[in-house]
């Protein structure tokens, strides 16, 4: 099982957010309960006015080499487990997420 599925246009992807983090990381993927998985990512921003959320927005497309407006939230706002819309070519965006999810902590 992934964290991720291909859409119309690209791919939702499912996280799990860390705020107020000593760092910035996409760590890999994790188990969310239930048989489910997320990429597990740590922002050092407070989830405060959506600050947490532009930054994990702003962290996936750069950790993923996409242009910065490529990454929507699409669920999750006020939750540690979101589900995130990438726009683009979904081939090359789930070759980057596996690739991503097999090399472990970034």
């Amino acid at each position: 099982m992934t964290a991720w599925r291909v859409v119309d246009g690209g791919v939702k992807l499912a996280l799990k957010v860390t705020p107020r983090a000593n760092r910035e990381a996409v760590e890999g993927l994790t188990d969310t309960g239930g048989g489910k998985m997320a990429l597990a990512v740590r922002v050092s921003a407070a989830p405060s006015e959506g600050a947490a959320n532009e930054a994990v927005l702003k962290l996936i497309a750069r950790t993923l080499d996409l242009p910065p407006r490529s990454a929507s939230l699409v669920s999750g706002a006020s939750a540690r487990l979101k589900q995130v819309r990438l726009e683009g070519p979904a081939e090359m965006i789930v070759a980057r997420l596996e690739a991503l999810a097999g090399s472990g902590k970034r």
